[in-house]
């Protein structure tokens, strides 16, 4: 298996404490702090290791400090509900001592009902489409150390934009886009690692969709953005080593913050999952120090 991804799920795979408590690493992906997807992957697995028999359907989580990739970060689960249906949890990510992330989970027992689904958008496959680091790599000599390493880290997914990227000089646009990903290597098939990678992989580039309308590039070190909170919603089974579709907009900018969305589909226009984010965007008119 690629070394990148192997480090990944090793990082997912979490100590287990007590009952209810866990322990995971960090993985340095060359930002500042822990990254969010990390954290929401290690407490979606955590959640589920305390269910049996039912699948997670919804998830709704806060990030309420930067996290210290340099420590570990213990996964506090609180069992609040296993009724007949529907099982509830509650997770706590706490660091030095103090929370930084809080998430609600809630899972059902398998169940038929109605069924209907918003059609894929009309895109090209990920066939064809260049690799994310392709449009990095032609500026690279122009891009901050900060910023190439975040971009030159992200091997344990393939990402294939279908709109071009301009790292230097974005030019404004409708706030939409959409983006093929999937893990670089083949996955075991534990449907929970499957989960965690989907959490995981659901906070990349989503909040960027809230800046499309106002050209903003993020190099010139007068941009600030972090992510509030987080909501996702699963539909149906998936593969993360198979290539799904991320279709983004925003809806709204407001208060110095934005609001993105997101739906998953298959190849085959199958939609799995359902994201929701709102995260902080602060412009300044002089760049700071990074």
């Amino acid at each position: 298996m690629n070394a990148l991804l192997q480090e990944l799920i090793d990082h997912l795979d979490l100590d287990r404490l007590e009952a209810n408590l866990f322990r995971g690493e960090s993985r340095d992906i060359g930002s500042a702090r822990v990254f969010g997807g990390q954290v929401l992957g290690q407490a979606l697995i955590a959640a589920c290791t305390t269910v049996e028999e039912r699948i997670p359907h919804s998830l709704h989580a806060y990030f309420l400090r930067s996290g210290d990739f340099n420590a570990p970060i213990v996964y506090e689960v609180e069992r609040n509900r296993d009724g007949r249906s529907f099982s509830s949890r509650r997770v706590v990510a706490i660091q030095h001592g103090r929370p930084i992330f809080t998430m609600a989970a809630s899972f059902q027992v398998p169940e038929a009902g109605v069924e209907h689904q918003s059609t894929m958008p009309d895109v090209p496959g990920p066939e064809g489409l260049q690799d994310i680091e392709t449009y990095a790599a032609g500026e690279k000599e122009h891009l901050p150390e900060k910023l190439r390493r975040y971009l030159w880290s992200r091997k344990p997914f393939s990402f294939r934009p279908v709109q071009p990227i301009d790292y230097l000089a974005p030019q404004k646009r409708e706030p939409r886009k959409q983006i093929w990903f999937k893990a670089v290597d083949k996955l075991p098939d534990d449907p929970n690692l499957h989960l965690g990678l989907m959490a995981y992989v659901s906070d990349y580039d989503l909040l960027t969709t809230s800046t499309l309308p106002h050209g903003l590039a993020f190099m010139q070190g007068n941009v600030q953005m972090a992510s509030l909170d987080h909501a996702m919603w699963l539909h149906r089974p998936f593969r993360l080593d198979q290539w799904l579709l991320y279709d983004c907009d925003s809806p709204v900018a407001v208060g110095a913050r934005g609001l993105s969305r997101g739906s998953v589909y298959t190849q085959d226009g199958v939609l799995v999952a359902s994201v929701a984010q709102e995260g902080l965007i602060r412009v300044w008119n002089e760049p700071r120090p990074s």
